[in-house]
């Protein structure tokens, strides 16, 4: 049986490079397309810091200043009661360490610098929960040379602590430095 149309062959037309050249066509207006897209980006400041817990934050705050008068005086006996055996202390310029590396360092700093105190920047400080565990610290510091009972040649670096309530009391289970 003839039909009254005549048969499509497909003698003159390559599939092949058809389908080849429309998979070229899609893909550059894709590309096209999505670089003429724009979106819009929605940037909010941070709101001002105010603490979850105010016990909690000023907790913190009294134990960071228990390890760094104890640090600024030398102690290493205090400074180990105040750092976890599992510490990890993560240093951008140093590496990581443990306990055993870290309280080494504590000595070697106390021995050859001891002229070096910390200094918290005042109001820099941020405490936040961690459920069941303790709680998140971030900071600025600084560590400065004490000459002639002045503070010269301080550098600004930031910090988080780890914080682990226990049943001997808070410890400090991870610090990260940097900004060196």
């Amino acid at each position: 049986m003839d039909l009254p149309f005549k048969k499509f062959t497909f003698k003159t037309i390559n599939m092949k490079n058809t389908i080849s050249t429309i998979v070229l066509l899609l893909t550059i207006g894709m590309f096209v397309t999505s670089c003429t897209v724009t979106k819009k980006i929605t940037i909010t400041e941070s709101k001002p810091y105010t603490p979850v817990s105010k016990e909690l934050f000023d907790t913190i705050v009294k134990m960071d200043g228990v390890v760094f008068e104890a640090a600024n005086k030398g102690d290493l006996e205090k400074l180990k009661t105040l750092f976890a055996e599992d510490l990890e202390f993560f240093h951008d310029t140093g590496g990581l360490d443990n306990y055993t590396k870290t309280m080494e360092n504590f000595q070697r700093i106390f021995t050859n610098y001891g002229y070096t105190r910390r200094v918290l920047v005042e109001g820099s400080i941020e405490v936040y929960p961690i459920k069941d565990y303790g709680a998140i610290q971030t900071g600025l510091h600084k560590f400065c040379r004490l000459e002639n009972g002045e503070l010269i040649n301080c550098g600004t670096y930031k910090f988080t602590h780890i914080w682990k309530n226990t049943s001997t009391g808070w410890k400090i289970t991870r610090v990260i430095s940097y900004g060196h």
